[in-house]
């Protein structure tokens, strides 16, 4: 095959993508072409040569570039190192390109199996102080150990570490070393670590001092009315893990509630109670929307009791916080003073006797009569209308004809003890006197009026008190209770005007009120008789 060159020869270079962090690169040449000598630099080649435009492609792809030269300039194999700068992807790359050049000397094959490349093995110079590339680490830190000393971090042979900077994980190699390629072993990124992103607490809220990377603070803080519970505060570590546990915001604000003021009502007339009512109260909470009020006490629109009656309203949130209020309800009963029963007479009042609307009737005992207003009630004011009524003795008529007419008079009024004897000079007679002395107030409590029989006709005489009886109601008397005139004899008649018992010795005071007090009394008499024993002494 003749030897043959091309005016012009066409220059392909193929770069693969593999990863984020190396590339690698493979070449093909469209010519089969030997080189007549080698060299270690480009600087010799025209960049006009290079078409316009920058390297780009995704990861896997493959980025064709094509160069010119014209065949008048000698044909030259070199080996080269550029920089590319990879736009899509922001970041310079390495790029080992094979260049040949037309020149005097060189051989140009029809094909491409045909094609033989000589061995290259580069001339090691390990004083060479820029064999690699000068090793750089963004966020990091590169420490270099050469053979030639500390101040060489590119000669040939030189190992160096790779660290990150606090808050930066190391990817790739930890250590790497300048070969005799003019390239290093291996590279390495330094990546930011970041935390976890916080989630948000129910009631609360963080803020962060630098977002999530490392060695940055986030504060939690809680709603008005929440309170923080375990830590306040957590710190994203070296490593992308935060310190602490996360907190919670706990309920702490109780419930708020506000009673009605207390109050005085007046009872109603005649009434020991008054009705009062009130509007209950509503609470709120910083939580609970809906909160339910505890009623402790006595329901509003119901009739309360005199004196002091305590309301008290309680309420509970969710998180059990209590909150509670009260006030008072005050029923006044107004009063007048207490009417005093009359003498010989009683009281019948109504309500609770003395209150305002309270109306008291007088009552008095047999044998009396009622003098003045028969009732009297008590005002507003808490004073009686008109005036105190008293009872006084009846005025019995002793001139009437007949022991009936007589009787009727005492009749459900008066009980009766009749006395007779011979004669004023009977010696029972004088012992009795003696004997009863000063029991006329004992009788007059006992409602007894005395009859005294004395004597025989013509000159018989009857008496009540100082009032003198006619001849024949002595006589109807002694007929209707057989009451003979030749003894001293006691007959003591109900109020019924029923003999009730009979006595033939005199008998002292005590012996005569203690039987009448237990056989003839009705209880409402002994109720009565004790207010008003001690009158007589």
């Amino acid at each position: 095959m003749s030897n043959w060159l091309p005016r012009r020869f066409e220059f392909r270079v193929y770069t693969k993508h593999y990863g984020n962090s190396e590339f690698y690169f493979e070449n093909r040449i469209s010519l089969s072409l030997r080189a007549s000598h080698l060299a270690r630099s480009c600087q010799g080649i025209d960049h006009k040569v290079w078409s316009t435009g920058a390297l780009s492609g995704s990861s896997g792809s493959s980025t064709e570039k094509r160069m010119t030269d014209d065949l008048s300039k000698n044909l030259v194999f070199q080996e080269c190192h550029l920089c590319v700068s990879d736009m899509s992807l922001s970041r310079v790359v390495a790029v080992s390109i094979l260049l040949l050049t037309a020149g005097s000397g060189a051989t140009v094959h029809d094909g491409y199996n045909d094609f033989q490349e000589e061995d290259y093995t580069p001339h090691l110079d390990y004083n060479d102080p820029h064999w690699c590339h000068s090793p750089g680490l963004t966020n990091g830190e590169v420490t270099c150990h050469s053979p030639r000393g500390g101040a060489h971090r590119s000669t040939l042979g030189t190992r160096c570490e790779m660290s990150c900077d606090r808050g930066y994980r190391l990817l790739g190699r930890s250590s790497i070393q300048c070969l005799a390629s003019r390239r290093w072993s291996g590279t390495a990124y330094c990546r930011q670590m970041r935390c976890r992103v916080l989630a948000l607490i129910p009631h609360g809220r963080y803020t962060c001092t630098h977002g999530f990377v490392v060695d940055s603070r986030c504060d939690f803080t809680c709603d008005p009315g929440y309170r923080i519970e375990r830590e306040h505060s957590r710190t994203c570590q070296h490593g992308g893990s935060w310190s602490g546990a996360q907190p919670d915001c706990s309920d702490m604000d109780p419930p708020k509630i506000k009673c009605p003021p207390s109050r005085l009502k007046v009872a109603e007339p005649g009434k020991l109670t008054a009705r009062v009512t009130w509007d209950p109260p509503a609470a709120t909470d910083t939580a609970d929307k809906s909160l339910d009020v505890i009623l402790v006490g006595q329901e509003p629109g119901t009739d309360f009791n005199e004196g002091l009656n305590i309301i008290r309203y309680k309420v509970y949130d969710q998180a059990r916080n209590r909150a509670a209020c009260k006030f008072i309800v005050r029923v006044e009963v107004r009063r007048c003073t207490l009417l005093p029963p009359p003498l010989h007479g009683s009281l019948t009042c109504s309500s609770d006797g003395n209150n305002y609307g309270a109306t008291c009737e007088y009552h008095c005992e047999g044998g009396y009569e009622l003098k003045g207003a028969s009732r009297r009630v008590c005002q507003f004011g808490r004073n009686w209308d008109g005036n105190a009524a008293e009872c006084v003795a009846m005025e019995f008529k002793s001139d009437v004809k007949t022991v009936s007419a007589l009787l009727d008079q005492f009749y459900e009024k008066r009980r009766l003890l009749i006395i007779s004897a011979p004669n004023t000079s009977d010696t029972d007679y004088k012992l009795h006197n003696i004997m009863i002395q000063k029991s006329d107030c004992g009788l007059d409590l006992r409602h007894v009026t005395v009859i005294e029989l004395l004597g025989s006709p013509p000159r018989e005489t009857g008496r009540i008190k100082e009032s003198l009886l006619g001849s024949e109601v002595i006589e109807g008397l002694r007929q209707a209770f057989r009451i003979s005139r030749s003894y001293f004899s006691m007959v003591l008649l109900d109020k019924l005007g029923m003999d009730r018992e009979r006595f033939i010795t005199p008998m002292a005071s005590d012996e005569l009120f203690s039987y009448i007090d237990s056989f003839l009394l009705d209880e409402e008499e002994r109720e009565r008789l004790e207010l008003h024993r001690d009158f007589c002494d």
